[in-house]
């Protein structure tokens, strides 16, 4: 049996008129149900650094942190207690990346591209902080000192980006070359 094509699907998402968001949707080619598994692991963790292109990015766990340490250490992934309930983890190599977003697959993230983390002290200890006591909701005054900020929800096939700095157009010209070699296709609707 042939692997599902996969489509990654980029549109504008309306959020209001004081947050510019984009989303993207994983999503076998023929039933809109979101794609889990191998291949959409493969998928996100190709997506991420794609988008993050040449600037320094990192991810942000606000939840089952001693599962996430246990796996980190075990993997030799560095990562950062960021505050009480917050890790930190800096950009990473990509069979890492793969094996974190496989493990991580049903918990939600965060992606933090740009901005501070560009700095000698890649450290936003505002936004550290408030992640640790809003979660992800942080982001939302956050974003705007970044390239982007992103929700990762792989398990429901989708990552939400907030941002003013890149728009669809740039979001698809950054992803297909990095989506199309695993045989997924990259598309914006009609």
């Amino acid at each position: 049996m042939d692997s599902p094509v996969l489509r990654l699907l980029i549109e504008p998402l309306d959020l209001g008129p004081d947050v510019r968001a984009i989303s993207l949707d994983l999503a076998e080619q023929g039933p809109e149900d979101p794609a889990r598994g191998p291949e959409a692991d493969a998928v996100w963790a190709a997506a991420i650094p794609a988008l993050a292109g040449t600037e320094a990015w990192s991810l942000d766990f606000t939840s089952h942190l001693d599962r996430l340490r246990d796996f980190c250490r075990a993997h030799a992934i560095y990562f950062r207690e960021a505050a009480a309930r917050s890790i930190v983890i800096p950009a990473m190599e990509p069979e890492d990346l793969l094996a974190l977003s496989t493990r991580f697959e049903g918990e939600t993230f965060g992606l933090r591209v740009g901005g501070p983390l560009a700095s000698s002290e890649p450290v936003d200890a505002a936004l550290e902080n408030d992640l640790s006591h809003r979660g992800l909701d942080a982001y939302h005054q956050a974003f705007r000192r970044y390239s982007s900020c992103g929700i990762c929800d792989f398990e429901h096939g989708s990552l939400t980006l907030l941002t003013e700095r890149l728009s669809s157009s740039e979001v698809l010209r950054r992803l297909r070359p990095a989506i199309a070699p695993l045989g997924a296709r990259v598309e914006r609707p009609e």
